[in-house]
């Protein structure tokens, strides 16, 4: 007699649901394609955009995968909002592919394939915001290739798939750095299992680190060239101490919670122990590849959101992961002894996180492109980065009037979007931090030497006394707001500048070189929480 009825050991679905789910995914994929098409560029992906436009190894802020993805969607579709973010559909698709293979290739289990297929749709960052530009875009479809060649390494026993592991690996680290986390899982698939032994002593594993440097090696020829800039950059965050804040460590899980689900992100972690428990105590290679590969990194995350703001989008390579797991540990749970009542309840949070997640995302993607309102006025975060194309308007107004050439901002977020609105109509320079730009093309310096030019800042920047060092002098002009469905969200002040033509190849040890300090910044001091 068989211990549990079949809707929790059938291993099938039935035909109606199947393509009744089908239709779902078509749908929601339609969605996304929308999104990307009608919803404006907001600041960093205007900033990564403007990145395609160059011809280097690598950057300050990331390695260039994802200026390749954006230069690649803009050749098919021009500089328009769904070119910049083709990629980004594609990723999505092509991580879905490989999370449903993983979990396939596991379980044979077709209803753990379309869960986990659900799950990710009812996750709010990869159900529609994966549709955004961002390196982690370009970082998960390669982090998750990288997992799959090793879950195919473990089904068949073959060296060679460490080699395409590599590979993964290697265009894993040409997207972000953050992939390293990874590597303590994959030592744990490779040390715990019985095989250890076999692993050490072939060639394989080596090869496959050959590789993966091979391929990653534009981001360290890069670094080698430019006095480890990125590096340096990037790792502050790591090694700088900040005072504990609760806050910070509430930001990190609130953001986690939104972007991944109130029930979804509960879901995903309780299997992920599950599955850590019985991988290590069962020596099982995929069961420890995919719980460590999650445990890790969060937990990391968690630890350093104690002192310092965590992005919203940095554990995202992790999730996906965290979804395979889930799926396959509900086929788990009858053959470890689970009894009938927490196998129905394991499946039904499962659900009831896919039933919730996937109206929310709806919700939001229709908040984006067909709400008319601003619910939070201006604290919309969407809105805090839209309404830019009125700022841009008048700059080429008061251009015209004034006889400007150019365009100066001291704010990289500001530079980026009056490149994307103005398509390179005009040059548009960040006179400061000079270091996000190094072996950029010349912009135009025969319409910048010695001409006159508008500083477009917002009100608030506090760049003005670095240029009071330099012979520019600021006439006021004009003040503007970026307006996002009828609100005022920021408030610019635009001068012409004359007497001065920026140097955009400053020594590292001027001001206009220093990049910003972003660790030091991300959390209030003492001070200021006290006031608050």
């Amino acid at each position: 007699m068989r211990p549990f009825p079949d809707p929790y050991l059938d291993r099938n679905v039935a035909r109606r649901a199947f393509w009744a789910i089908g239709a779902l995914l078509v749908a929601l994929t339609a969605m996304r394609l929308i999104y990307a098409g009608l919803f404006d560029l907001r600041t960093d992906e205007a900033y990564y955009w403007t990145w395609s436009k160059e011809n280097v190894l690598s950057f300050l802020d990331h390695p260039p995968m994802i200026s390749w993805f954006i230069r690649f969607g803009t050749w098919l579709f021009g500089d328009t909002n769904f070119g910049a973010r083709f990629a980004g559909i594609v990723a999505m698709a092509v991580t879905q592919l490989l999370l449903a293979d993983i979990v396939r290739r596991v379980t044979q289990d077709l209803r753990a394939v379309l869960l986990a297929v659900l799950m990710s749709e009812a996750a709010l960052y990869y159900g529609l915001l994966m549709a955004k530009v961002a390196p982690d875009v370009a970082l998960i479809p390669f982090a998750m290739a990288m997992l799959w060649a090793l879950v195919r390494l473990a089904e068949s026993h073959d060296g060679r798939w460490w080699l395409a592991a590599g590979a993964f690996g290697g265009l894993a680290l040409l997207s972000k750095l953050t992939v390293v986390m990874f590597v303590p899982g994959i030592l744990a698939f490779m040390l715990v299992p019985e095989w250890r032994g076999r692993w050490l002593r072939s060639p394989y594993p080596w090869l496959a680190v050959l590789i993966a440097l091979a391929i990653s090696s534009p981001v360290l020829i890069w670094n080698a060239g430019h006095d480890w800039a990125s590096f340096r950059f990037q790792f502050i965050r790591a090694t700088t101490n900040n005072e504990v804040s609760l806050r910070t460590l509430g930001d990190f899980l609130g953001l986690q919670f939104g972007q991944v689900g109130f029930i979804l992100m509960p879901v995903i972690l309780s299997a992920v122990v599950a599955m850590a428990w019985r991988g290590y105590r069962r020596r099982e290679p995929v069961a420890i590849l995919l719980a460590t590969c999650v445990l890790v990194p969060f937990l990391y995350f968690a630890w350093k959101s104690l002192t310092l703001r965590v992005g919203d989008t940095w554990p995202m390579f992790l999730w996906p992961a965290g979804i395979a797991a889930a799926a396959i540990n509900l086929t788990k749970l009858p053959g470890d002894g689970w009894s009938k009542r927490m196998v129905r309840a394991s499946y039904g949070w499962t659900i009831a996180a896919i039933a919730t997640g996937i109206p929310l995302v709806v919700l939001v993607f229709l908040y984006c492109v067909a709400a008319p309102w601003n619910l939070i006025g201006k604290n919309d975060p969407l809105g805090g980065e839209g309404g830019y194309r009125v700022l841009a308007d008048r700059a080429l107004a008061e251009m015209k009037t004034t006889g400007a050439t150019w365009i100066a901002t001291t704010d990289y977020r500001t530079y980026a979007m009056l490149r994307w609105h103005l398509k390179d109509k005009v040059p548009v320079v960040q006179v400061n931090e000079r270091a996000r730009f190094l072996g950029f093309r010349d912009p135009g310096m025969d319409k910048i030497r010695d001409r006159s030019g508008l500083y477009i800042a917002q009100t608030a920047d506090n760049q003005r006394p670095l240029l009071a060092t330099t012979s520019a002098v600021l006439t006021p002009l004009a003040e503007v707001d970026t307006i996002w469905r009828g609100t005022a969200m920021k408030h610019y002040a635009i001068d012409k500048l004359t007497g001065w033509t920026p140097d955009l190849t400053p020594a590292p040890d001027t001001p206009f070189y220093k990049w910003p300090a972003l660790a030091e910044m991300s959390v209030p001091s003492r001070i200021q929480l006290a006031a608050r």
